[in-house]
């Protein structure tokens, strides 16, 4: 066999394994006003069980080996088993230990296939980031599509069986790969596109910037796709099918909003996108706030899509051009899940004791001006220059 024209994981590999955790987090907004009626619970209850998956993917992330490919694999592996423990949960207990567990897969995969795409595409990096996460925008929005399509007519244990199947699929395909490569070449040195140019290491100033940047931003989007079905049929006094469906214009516009910030950031410095990305989703968040209409509400939620779209792919960018290691990169990205973890169930918390999802509202939105103050007084850092 001949070893394959690209190392393993391919570039489709690794827009498929983005795809599927896409669909992993934001797995739980759509279905979240089933959960609760299933299993009898308020809103702060809800709430665990994004902080369940998105503690799993903290751990998932800060645990990335310097062998990113083995890290994808074992991230896989617990995506197939945490998401297919989690269909057959007939519990909130063991449902949140099913999610921890294919939490703890999406911090691997989404952790481990960044870093090597990072490394790998080295010219205009935020955009080929940004190229790639198209695909992770792609799979959170067909979450939402899939559960407005599929719940009517299969039981949410079927659907979710089928999502954690696909985990295997990938599973498998990523095996074959890098099986191909060792018999295709026994010396083949595929350390050496894992690890790319030598890594310098981040400074403990600049380190813990771009962690508070990534940890803000976590929370910041998960509270808006996290609760927004839930906000949309409380507000917008629409069923829940149609509810779901504004999740989707989310996800929408966070999808196509990333092949628009590919476009930008070919012209502009990744820090002029981030910023740019910050004050619109501040305005917009606040927007949606105040909103009393589907239509508005519907409106809202496809513009903050396309505000937040290019904030993580010009982020991660300006990171791997510090040149952090494998272990600071994962960090990093892991600790967005605990933002992920604490932020939704926070407003999950605020909204069930003073009885209104739209002032607890308040928390992204102060996030979002946090973080805009952060992108306008970094650091001092190597990359200076916007």
């Amino acid at each position: 066999m001949e070893r394959t024209e690209q190392p393993a994981p391919s570039l489709k590999l690794m827009h498929f394994g983005l795809m599927l955790a896409g669909l992993g987090t934001a797995l739980l907004g759509p279905i979240l006003p089933l959960l609760a009626k299933q299993w009898e619970m308020v809103d702060s209850q809800s709430g665990l069980l994004m902080t369940a998956k998105f503690c799993g993917a903290f751990l998932g992330g800060v645990t990335v080996s310097q062998r990113l490919r083995w890290s994808l694999l074992v991230g896989l592996f617990a995506g197939a088993a945490g998401f297919g423990g989690f269909a057959l949960s007939p519990s909130m207990i063991l449902g949140c230990m099913g999610l921890f567990v294919g939490g703890f897969g999406l911090g691997q995969i989404i952790t481990s296939i960044n870093i090597l795409a990072g490394r790998r595409f080295t010219a205009h990096r935020g955009s080929a980031l940004s190229l790639l996460n198209f695909s992770f925008s792609l799979g959170a929005m067909l979450s939402a599509l899939l559960a407005a399509w599929l719940l009517p007519h299969f039981a949410l244990r079927e659907v979710l069986m089928g999502f954690a199947g696909l985990f295997v699929m990938g599973l498998l395909a990523l095996w074959m790969q890098m099986r191909g490569e060792v018999s295709g070449d026994e010396n083949f040195d595929a350390v050496s596109i894992e690890t790319g140019p030598p890594q310098i290491g981040l400074g403990g100033r600049v380190y813990l910037y771009f962690a508070g940047l990534l940890v803000l931003y976590g929370g910041l989007e998960t509270c808006l796709s996290g609760w927004l079905t839930t906000f949309a049929l409380r507000y917008g006094n629409k069923t829940l099918a149609v509810s779901e469906y504004t999740t989707l214009l989310l996800w929408m516009g966070l999808t196509f909003g990333r092949l628009g910030a590919a476009a930008v950031m070919l012209r502009v410095g990744e820090k002029t996108a981030q910023r740019w990305s910050l004050g619109l989703a501040a305005m917009f968040t606040a927007a949606l706030a105040m909103a009393h209409s589907a239509g508005s509400i519907a409106g809202f939620a496809v513009v903050l899509g396309l505000s937040l779209a290019p904030f993580f792919p010009a982020t991660f960018a300006l990171l791997i051009a510090e040149r952090p290691t494998a272990r600071q990169a994962g960090i990093v990205v892991a600790v967005s899940g605990l933002g992920a973890a604490a932020l939704p169930w926070t407003m999950g918390v605020i909204s069930t004791r003073k009885g209104s999802l739209q002032l607890a509202l308040a928390l992204p939105f102060v996030a979002a001006l946090v973080l805009l103050a952060m992108s306008r007084f970094p650091p001092r850092t190597r990359q200076g220059a916007d």
